[in-house]
């Protein structure tokens, strides 16, 4: 049976609508002469304050590059967070989907840095209706404020809204403020998305 009634979709970024282009947790790894995979953890502790706009990633990287005496500089560590690519044929469902009436927006956790290249350089913001960036909300997922500032801003019911992330936790933070929310990756394949997107009775070609 179809689940009528979802008037906008919720898309997050890495993983739904974009996915890497090179292998750059082994260039993040190679920054570094040993232990490389403590080394990338430590990264990407060290970018959550920027994700909610509290720190320059720039400077968080640079600490981070300090600490383990790494002879790279902030531009050759920064560079991987650029290695990622919009996949068309879901940039094509959005397009479709818009076409029809439906509401569709980015909700997606970026720091500043990456938030300019997708926003800006790539001009993800033709895409969606309206862009929700952590780093813009000073919020990220999987707070539940997150979503509800969303909603807010949307001025929607949750229960009219369709969220889509790959990640589980932020999935269930969704729906537990009252959002549908579906699990999606896409190694699934993008037939599996249209599929998802038709279950909730929204007007996906066949």
């Amino acid at each position: 049976m179809m689940m009528r009634g979802v008037t906008a979709v919720l898309f997050d970024a890495d993983g739904v609508v974009q996915r890497p282009t090179s292998d750059w947790w082994s260039r993040l790894s190679s920054l570094v002469p040993a232990d490389g995979e403590a080394f990338v953890a430590d990264l990407m502790a060290a970018e959550k304050p920027s994700l909610v706009g509290k720190v320059d990633f720039r400077d968080a990287l640079a600490d981070v590059l300090r600490r383990w005496n790494s002879p790279a500089s902030v531009d050759e560590a920064l560079e991987p967070w650029s290695w990622f690519a919009a996949e068309p044929e879901v940039v094509s469902l959005i397009a479709s989907l818009r076409a029809a009436g439906v509401g569709c927006h980015l909700a997606t956790n970026q720091q500043a840095y990456r938030r300019a290249i997708m926003q800006d350089e790539r001009g993800y913001g033709e895409w969606f209706d309206q862009t929700f960036y952590s780093c813009d909300l000073g919020l990220a997922k999987p707070d539940p404020a997150y979503f509800r500032a969303i909603l807010g801003a949307l001025d929607l019911p949750a229960s009219s809204v369709l969220f889509i992330d790959d990640n589980v936790a932020n999935v269930e933070a969704a729906a537990g403020v009252g959002l549908r929310a579906e699990l999606y990756d896409l190694s699934a394949g993008v037939p599996a998305l249209a599929e998802l997107l038709r279950r909730y009775g929204l007007p996906i070609p066949a």
